[in-house]
């Protein structure tokens, strides 16, 4: 996890904020959710500490997907990974082995560079990420935040040992409100800057804003997306967001179940008139241990199947 650099939102956060009342603004507005394929995750958890979760996309003609696990046991937690190209990748976290320090080692088989530990320190107004590729000659890694509830200060830096060059510097500063966040980044070696704002329109809907622009030094290229969230009711959600090439999207969410979600995706791109528009359905259960569903999913090509689960 970068505590720096978060995503579309540029998030800087260090402590838990509760005074945000919109739940868009602890999400990706403009990204999350956003699938042009058909896509199915089943997650069965378990008061025992073991959960299991079963992911598919299918692009195209193409199937992909991945088993993943989790086990808990007081302050350490595994998670194990194998997706269908036979690779099992693992990690092992241990929280609060020194006070305010999580620990997480992880690797993946059989590559065998694969091997990565991450140190993270959390404080009330500061937080520390390292990472080590343990290598002979190891890439180190190193993200640094400090400030407060409103203001913070960050910056993040990519050391590769081997040539003893840096392979990333970014740094940023966030301004974070009750209703509203923005940030300013400077990425890619001082290449890109990014800003980002997001604001609430209606805490009681659920309904934001958001846009996202970047700079490029190098080829002095400008792009822009902007985004929208708006919640018709407890279950339902709309999102729709627009980009400088002209290209829109449009995305309902409804929480069918608790914390069981089935999600449509559309876009459109005028510039693409010889490519139809794209759309995309993902299914995400939440299977408590002893219940039975019946799925039923209408795929791209019109047919009905129905998994027992």
């Amino acid at each position: 996890m970068r505590y720096v650099l978060n995503t579309v939102h540029a998030f800087i956060y260090l402590a838990s904020n509760d005074d945000i009342e919109c739940k868009s603004f602890r999400t990706d507005l403009l990204t999350k959710d956003y699938n042009f394929d058909h896509k199915f995750t089943l997650t069965t958890p378990s008061d025992a500490g073991l959960g299991l979760t079963a992911m598919g996309v299918k692009k195209d003609q193409l199937f992909i997907g991945d088993i993943s696990t989790q086990y808990r046991s007081g302050k350490t937690t595994v998670d194990v990974k194998v997706d269908t190209d036979y690779n099992v990748s693992t990690t092992i976290t241990v929280n609060e082995l020194v006070a305010g320090v999580r620990t997480s080692f992880s690797f993946r088989i059989p590559d065998q560079k694969s091997g990565k530990l991450d140190l993270q320190y959390l404080y009330d107004r500061a937080a520390i990420n390292s990472s080590i590729v343990l290598t002979p000659i190891p890439l180190l890694e190193l993200a640094a935040a400090i400030g407060s509830k409103e203001l913070t200060l960050g910056t993040e830096v990519g050391f590769d040992s081997a040539s003893a060059s840096f392979t990333e510097y970014n740094s940023g500063i966030g301004f974070n409100k009750h209703d509203f966040s923005a940030a300013l980044i400077l990425a890619d070696k001082g290449g890109t800057l990014k800003a980002s704002y997001v604001q609430g329109v209606n805490p009681v809907t659920g309904a934001a804003v958001a846009a996202d622009m970047i700079h490029r030094f190098n080829t002095y290229g400008n792009s822009f997306t902007i985004g929208s969230c708006h919640a018709l009711n407890p279950l339902i959600t709309i999102k729709t967001r627009f980009n400088n090439s002209g290209k829109a999207a449009v995305l309902c969410q409804h929480e069918w179940r608790p914390q069981s979600f089935l999600t449509l995706s559309a876009e459109y791109n005028p510039k693409a008139l010889n490519a139809p528009s794209r759309g995309g359905l993902a299914s995400s259960i939440w299977v408590s241990c002893g219940l039975r569903l019946f799925l039923e999913v209408i795929f791209g090509d019109g047919k009905r199947k129905r998994r027992s689960l």
